[in-house]
Parts: structure tokens; C-alpha cells; sequence
């Protein structure tokens, strides 16, 4: 079968009626008719690009969480060391992931979403996030600044860490200790891939 060429503001606008029907209502409430509706499309051009809320949902994840995670880099500046870049822009990202709304509504009303991609398989956002990273820590490598290594293999550990911290980190904080608030856990995340990246 030939693939469908999509018109990319057109898959926006479909994802941008997606995200906010589950905003709205939750994943489970959404239906691709809601979806429709919202974005200005057919069902049945909808039914064309994707089978079900699901697998739509999964694009708009990908979508906006290497958004989150792109948005946190910083930008390359000379007095900063890419080990530098890599560990504020990660520690961004965990926090912005903490406040992003998408993120917060999946993870109060339909938390079995993420399951598959912590237990069973890399999603395609997992995939675009180690390839970021692993390019992070080839020019860490090359500056001197972050440990020589297996560059995927470092990527993957990182990721490790910091998606524990992403999904699991309010469970952890208590705001009434000001040694265990969630600035204070991401503070600790920081020195912990200091450690890990420093040579």
C-alpha cells in the first residue's frame, strides 16, 4: 500500500483538535467525530490517516513531547560546555513535562496510556529523544566535557533516569519539607547527571 502524504498543517490542525478534545474530556471520552468536528475534516478523512483516538493521540504525544524536550535545549553559546547544555536542558525538560497540560491531564485521567512505552516497547517520541541525546553526548565527547562512552548506550541510561523523573516525581515531592519539594528532587537530578556525564 502506498503511504498517505499528509500536508502538514493539516495533520497540526487535526492534532490541535485532538489535544483539545482530551483536554477537554480525556482520551477515553474523545472520539475521532469529536475530532472531526474540531479540526474542520471528514471522518472518513480522518479514518484515512488514522485508525483509531489512539493512534492519533500517539502522534500528538510524539508531537508535543519532543516539542517539550527541543524547547528545553538551550542554545549552543561558547562559554557553555555541551554537558552544560545537556544537563540544564534536561532538568528544563523534566519540569516543563511536570507542567505541560497534555501531559498532566494523560497522567490523571488515562495513565494506562504511558504503560506500553515504560514496560513494553520505544515509543516514537522515546526514539527522537535518544537520538537528540546520543547527538548531545557525540559533542560532549568531542569538547571533552562529558565521559567518553558508548554514546546510544549512555543516551538510553540517561533517559532512563530522567523519564523516572518525569513520570514519577510528584509521587515523591511533599511541599510542606522544603528539603523534598519538587525544586529540591530536581536539584538532586541534576547532580545525579553531573555525576553520570562528568569525565
Amino acid at each position: 500500500m502506498t503511504p498517505i502524504r499528509h500536508n502538514r498543517s493539516d495533520n497540526d490542525a487535526v492534532l490541535d483538535a485532538v489535544r483539545d478534545c482530551v483536554l477537554a474530556v480525556g482520551v477515553r471520552r474523545t472520539t475521532l467525530t469529536d475530532v472531526a468536528r474540531r479540526a474542520g475534516v471528514s471522518r472518513m478523512t480522518l479514518y484515512r490517516r488514522w485508525p483509531d483516538v489512539r493512534s492519533l493521540v500517539g502522534d500528538l504525544m510524539t508531537r508535543e513531547w519532543v516539542d517539550v524536550a527541543t524547547g528545553a535545549v538551550l542554545g549552543h553559546r561558547p562559554d557553555v560546555t555541551s554537558r552544560d547544555r545537556m544537563v540544564d536542558g534536561l532538568v528544563a525538560g523534566v519540569r516543563a513535562f511536570g507542567e505541560h497540560p497534555l501531559f498532566r491531564k494523560i497522567v490523571d485521567v488515562d495513565p494506562e496510556l504511558l504503560l506500553p512505552y515504560v514496560l513494553d516497547r520505544r515509543g516514537a517520541s522515546q526514539v527522537a529523544l535518544l537520538e537528540l541525546l546520543a547527538g548531545s553526548l557525540r559533542e560532549g565527547h568531542a569538547d571533552g566535557s562529558v565521559r567518553t562512552g558508548h554514546p546510544e548506550r549512555q543516551a538510553r541510561s540517561v533517559l532512563l533516569i530522567v523519564q523516572s523523573f518525569t513520570l514519577s516525581l510528584r509521587t515523591m515531592t511533599d511541599e510542606d519539607d522544603p528539603d523534598l519539594t519538587s525544586e529540591a528532587l530536581l536539584a538532586e537530578l541534576r547532580d545525579i547527571l553531573e555525576r553520570i556525564l562528568t569525565p
